[in-house]
């Protein structure tokens, strides 16, 4: 193993050296990399560059989202506008019709997006929603040739298995973040609970997408664990989000983040998640602001388009973003 901790400075290309040879950074160096000074932030973002590019050169893996079910939700998810305790002036509706869906999947197309999120709000998916994400995945695939993420909630085996028969690639279930300050965000089900959907994705043959909200009042420590943990997993993708405290949750008006901890803790998830999909996703249009194009130093995925319940920039602006660095769009499915 090479060493990286020189006294109190890191050797970041050390970092990428091991993260390229197999090696695991521990949670002091991961620390250390969210202590960092910022002056020595495009040496770190060079490490996880190098990290990046031999995993994933210089193509950009975009993601569309539609929120086929918005609000509603039995859950006290603190950072979320759809929770039953938030009083966001939010859309509200039930499980959209098939030609609704299949429209997103028409527009995730047409937006150039190679993965389509089907997301629904709730604590977990109800038979007839189990139903209808059956019957209208085989018809996404056969007219759009899209890879298909879905983020359903709490899961059992039986139900992962179901998702992986019509055609479903991927399944999101966040982490949001590490299991000590995850009873400060939820207390409706359990950081425990979460792994167990984890376990049943796995189980029943899908990737797995699952990753984080960075700025809800955690520790450097609890970033550095969720980065760590997402590694123990072996997840296929990991969406970082970067904390919107929506008026009406519990997490309004809660600040603090800044554009060059941004980076560091994608930079953190590269040289932790070396293989991985890293997608920065919510909240990067407004934490990042001008920086946003370094993100892809470290990241190779986006989504465009908007979000659950927050607007995205335009879809335009990320392609002349992506252009501009020298980068490509991903013309091709990665799974």
């Amino acid at each position: 193993m090479k060493n990286s901790p020189v006294g109190n400075s890191i050797d970041w290309q050390a970092l990428a050296d091991r993260a390229l040879d197999g090696d695991r950074i521990t949670q002091c160096e991961g620390e250390a990399i969210l202590a960092s000074a910022d002056h020595d932030l495009l040496d770190l973002l060079a490490a996880a560059y190098r990290v990046r590019h031999c995993y994933f050169g210089n193509r950009v893996h975009l993601n569309f989202l539609i929120s086929a079910k918005s609000g509603h939700c039995s859950e006290d998810c603190g950072y979320c506008s759809q929770s039953k305790i938030s009083t966001a002036d939010i859309p509200k509706h039930h499980l959209l019709e098939a030609e609704q869906i299949l429209e997103g999947a028409r527009m995730a197309a047409e937006r150039k997006a190679r993965t389509y999120c089907i997301v629904l709000s709730g604590r977990g998916p109800n038979q007839a929603a189990m139903d209808q994400i059956a019957e209208i995945v085989p018809q996404i695939k056969a007219r759009y040739a899209l890879n298909v993420c879905a983020s359903l909630g709490l899961l059992t085996l039986e139900q992962a298995r179901c998702l992986k028969a019509c055609g479903v690639d991927r399944v999101n279930h966040n982490l949001n973040t590490s299991e000590r300050f995850y009873p400060r965000i939820c207390t409706t089900h359990t950081y425990q609970d979460r792994l167990a959907t984890l376990r049943a994705v796995r189980g029943a043959g899908l990737e797995i997408c699952s990753g984080g909200i960075i700025g809800m009042g955690e520790e450097p420590a609890d970033v550095v664990e969720l980065a760590l943990r997402v590694g123990e997993l072996e997840v296929d993708a990991v969406p970082i989000n970067f904390l919107l405290p929506i008026a009406g949750t519990p997490l309004e008006g809660r600040g603090g983040l800044n554009p060059r901890y941004c980076l560091k803790v994608l930079a953190l998830f590269r040289l932790a998640n070396p293989k991985c999909e890293l997608r920065v996703a919510a909240g990067r249009e407004v934490h990042l602001g001008p920086l946003q194009p370094l993100s892809l130093y470290a990241a190779n995925s986006i989504f465009v388009g908007d979000y659950l319940t927050t607007a995205g920039q335009a879809p335009d602006e990320d392609y002349r973003m992506i252009d501009a660095l020298g980068f490509e769009a991903v013309t091709d499915a990665l799974s």
